[in-house]
């Protein structure tokens, strides 16, 4: 055993009192109770006929408890210095008792003493200890001196195994409150991940739609002030309204989403406007997150291409790829437009700028990748890949 070994404390854990189930607490205090008993009725009954030595002696045995009780508080607070001034004085308490002619109190208190200062003690202090109480313990023992040898033996390795023991059931309450606490911190996690998730979702979901019926409504508002003609102000209000309808679409998409009720990606995507879709691959089910995550980004490469290339042709090519050999398996989207034929469309300057950057926030949080940019014929792509 190392060095620390012997002078190490049992833990706070290993001495602080315990709050048993009901069966193991009326046990636990019947065995109390009955031992107690016998030792009282053995202390009364050890002058015959009982006289005053029998309450002196019941005296001396209670104040001896009281010290033990004292004992158990300052070894569960690790102060040595008490502890074994307390000992000394039930030592003390033993020698006066027997030498009085007490022998059952001096008895009872070598053992006890034994017991404790191997349970609750450093080793060393406690070895140290179990010695002077058994050195006190040979004078009133009955029997031969192998006899008494044996039942000091038998009394140290009680109280190591009950040292050992307490020592066992203070880790394992000290593994329980470790798990409890890192049970809490991942529900904390949890609930953090799941509130920037709602978060991304009202942001992608609201920004580009409300933006774009700010753009149609300011419109509307200059057309109003310049004496425009009814008919333009009313496109700009009905594209406002169509705007708002399209954004109600979504938020209930997103709310059915957060539910975990969601259409499969193949027929979202064959229900986009204008676009050519084209799925390949062999579908496996998603994720809730990949398949969100994958509507999104659909959805935010078409607001671009009406913003930046309005009237370009779409072409959208999604697939599940690898799975051979037991592989992971990716799902990939490409979103390509022909390019721009003319201006940019008024709804350019609209938007939050989140775009590309929140696209690619939600593929690598998935441990996947986006990567968007320009080709030789003029057109735009983006390409999404993240795992199933």
């Amino acid at each position: 055993m190392t060095r620390n070994g012997w002078l190490r404390w049992p833990s706070r854990e290993a001495l602080a009192r315990e709050r048993p189930g009901r069966q193991r607490t009326a046990l636990f205090w019947t065995g109390r109770a009955a031992l107690a008993g016998l030792v009282l009725w053995k202390v009364i009954t050890e002058a015959d006929p009982v006289t005053w030595r029998s309450a002196a002696d019941v005296a001396v045995l209670l104040a001896c408890v009281l010290g033990w009780l004292l004992l158990l508080r300052t070894t569960r607070d690790h102060r040595l210095v008490p502890s074994l001034a307390l000992l000394a004085a039930l030592f003390g308490g033993a020698a006066g008792a027997q030498a009085a002619g007490l022998t059952t109190v001096g008895m009872v208190v070598w053992c006890g003493a034994i017991v404790l200062a191997l349970k609750r003690l450093p080793l060393l202090a406690g070895l140290v200890a179990a010695l002077a109480g058994y050195a006190g313990f040979v004078p009133v023992a009955d029997g031969s001196w192998a006899d008494t040898a044996l039942t000091g033996a038998t009394f140290c390795l009680v109280g190591y195994v009950l040292r050992l023991d307490a020592e066992g059931r203070g880790r394992e309450r000290q593994l329980i409150e470790q798990e409890r606490a890192a049970l809490a911190a991942e529900a904390e996690s949890a609930a953090l991940t799941e509130r920037a998730r709602i978060a991304r979702e009202i942001h992608d979901v609201l920004a580009h739609s409300l933006s774009a019926q700010l753009v149609h409504l300011e419109a509307a508002r200059l057309l109003v002030e310049r004496d425009a003609p009814k008919d333009q102000v009313l496109q700009r209000v009905v594209a406002a309204r169509g705007m708002a309808r399209e954004g109600l679409a979504e938020t209930r998409q997103a709310l059915s989403a957060l539910r975990g009720d969601l259409v499969p990606v193949e027929d979202f995507l064959r229900a986009l406007d204008g676009v050519q879709v084209e799925i390949s691959g062999a579908p496996v089910p998603l994720s809730a997150e990949t398949s969100q995550t994958v509507r999104r980004v659909a959805q935010e490469a078409l607001t671009n291409v009406r913003k930046h290339a309005p009237g370009a042709a779409v072409r959208m090519l999604f697939s599940y790829e690898g799975g051979a050999g037991g592989t992971d398996r990716d799902v990939l989207l490409e979103v390509r437009d022909s390019g721009g034929v003319g201006a940019e469309g008024e709804l350019a300057a609209s938007g939050s700028g989140y775009g590309l950057l929140g696209m690619r926030e939600r593929a690598e949080l998935l441990g996947g990748s986006l990567e968007a940019g320009p080709e030789d014929d003029g057109g735009f792509v983006v390409r999404l890949r993240v795992p199933v």
